[in-house]
């Protein structure tokens, strides 16, 4: 499964989307840091399709782990060239431009 939690700020939508077992996790790699905070990403627990459906109405997201980002490279959101891992987790934002 994966955990979503939804940001409104103005006509901005902020999508936080997790694989739910990397919740509560941290990682470092480096000079970067991963921290899969439960405040963050610990929202409620969705399916593919409704992250799909989440992630078609976000204007910004912030994505973490294998099916949570393969689903947005799927949808078209993120270039599977743009992903950052961290310690293997693979981690990609968008920002849609309206």
């Amino acid at each position: 499964m994966i955990r979503v939690k939804i940001y409104r700020q103005g006509d901005d939508i902020l999508l936080g989307a997790c694989d739910e077992h990397l919740l509560g996790k941290k990682f470092e790699d480096g000079k970067f840091q991963l921290n899969v905070s439960e405040t963050f990403y610990g929202g409620q627990q969705v399916s593919e399709e409704v992250l799909r459906k989440y992630l078609q109405e976000a204007t910004i997201a912030n994505l973490v782990g294998d099916k949570t980002v393969a689903c947005a490279v799927k949808e078209g959101l993120v270039d599977a060239d743009c992903i950052l891992r961290i310690k293997g987790v693979p981690h990609a934002q968008m920002v849609r431009m309206l």
